[in-house]
């Protein structure tokens, strides 16, 4: 239990960030946002990096699969924390939750994984509660679940591309150099988001907050896959979505509506049970289970 307690720790520690970056985001631009995070990130990370003496040859930086985790790493955050601006926190939550079944249908479409018919209905209904969630083309339809969508698919590109990267490029550097890439992009969007706000002590304080936060999450989650089984393990990640509904409850007063809870459900049971499927099956180690080593960038 263990392993269980440590994956459901992090994502705690997830949804304190997502809950302070939201606090922060009525405020700054999601550019400034990522810049500021982003540099504190950094900073924590390259004394990590150092302490560990992770630093690989600087050809690594050139490595494609590095490259592209990078892409689609400042795709996902930037995607992420547009839609974590404007929704609900449980919202977005609940969607991130498909993220597992778009990895296996990527993995089996691009790379040739073999998924049986069980999994591919388990992932046919688990975007069914996605679309119960974002209710396209109903009055409770918010556009920036698009954007949601988008992160979800940014990050299965993220961790479908850190399953490519060599063994002997270290953990820790790949997210320093994420962890930079957010900062730097973040710097480069702040004219088309906002523009430069002020920063006081208190935003700075949040942002600092919650870059230490993620930080946290990455290394429980990364102890939970060492000290327990991935497979008992990994079906924990889903009490972020009861993190996030209490959070959303507790700090801005959100209760998630029926069609929302019900959509979630589906989700979440849906992603469980292609788990459940993948220990049955066995084998080699399944795209939903095997999403790479989790980074400092992995929760936006």
């Amino acid at each position: 239990m263990r392993g269980a307690t440590l994956m459901a720790l992090s994502q705690a520690a997830f949804t304190t960030n997502d809950t302070l970056v939201k606090l922060v985001s009525q405020h700054l631009g999601v550019g400034q946002i990522m810049f500021v995070r982003g540099v504190f990130a950094t900073v924590l990370m390259a004394v990590l990096v150092w302490r560990l003496r992770q630093w690989p040859p600087m050809a690594s930086l050139k490595h494609p699969a590095v490259l592209a985790r990078v892409v689609g790493e400042l795709g996902g955050t930037t995607f992420f924390l547009l839609a974590l601006a404007n929704l609900p926190l449980a919202n977005v939550s609940a969607v991130f939750q498909s993220l597992p079944l778009v990895i296996t249908v990527a993995a089996a479409l691009f790379f040739g994984e073999q998924v049986g018919p069980r999994r591919w209905t388990a992932i046919l209904v688990g975007f069914v509660g996605v679309l119960i969630i974002v209710r396209p083309g109903m009055e409770g339809f918010n556009s920036y679940s698009i954007y949601v969508l988008a992160c979800v698919v940014c990050c299965a590109f993220r961790d479908l591309a850190t399953r490519r990267i060599p063994a002997d490029i270290p953990t820790g550097f790949v997210s320093l150099l994420t962890a930079g890439s957010v900062a730097a992009f973040g710097l480069v969007i702040v004219p088309a988001t906002g523009g430069w706000t002020p920063l006081t002590a208190e935003y700075v304080g949040l942002l600092a907050a919650a870059a230490i936060f993620v930080l946290a999450g990455y290394q429980a989650i990364i102890q939970s896959m060492r000290v327990g089984e991935l497979s008992f393990v990994a079906p924990f990640r889903y009490v972020s979505l009861i993190w996030a509904t209490v959070a959303g409850y507790l700090v801005f007063g959100s209760i998630p509506d029926t069609m929302m809870l019900a959509g979630a459900a589906i989700v979440v049971l849906s992603g469980v049970y292609m788990l459940y499927r993948e220990r049955v099956v066995g084998g080699a180690k399944p795209a939903a289970e095997a999403i790479g080593a989790p980074t400092a960038g992995d929760r936006a």
